[in-house]
């Protein structure tokens, strides 16, 4: 009986490490594409932002 407990551990112990998965990094066949589609409208804001702040001054005396 201690001799099938021994055979079946050295068993588990063998085959244990046959179950582990592997984890491959390579790199991609192709280059990588960067999509640079952007809609940019800070300039407008701050265009915006400027004439009403030159509007609502204390100088325009729209208070």
């Amino acid at each position: 009986m201690a001799y099938l407990a021994w055979l079946g551990s050295v068993l588990m112990l063998v085959l244990l490490p046959a179950c582990n998965p592997t984890v491959k990094v390579e790199p991609p066949d192709k280059p990588i594409t960067i999509n640079m589609n952007i809609k940019i409208e800070h300039e407008i804001r701050v265009k915006v932002e400027r004439e009403l702040d030159n509007v609502l001054s204390e100088d325009s005396g729209l208070f």
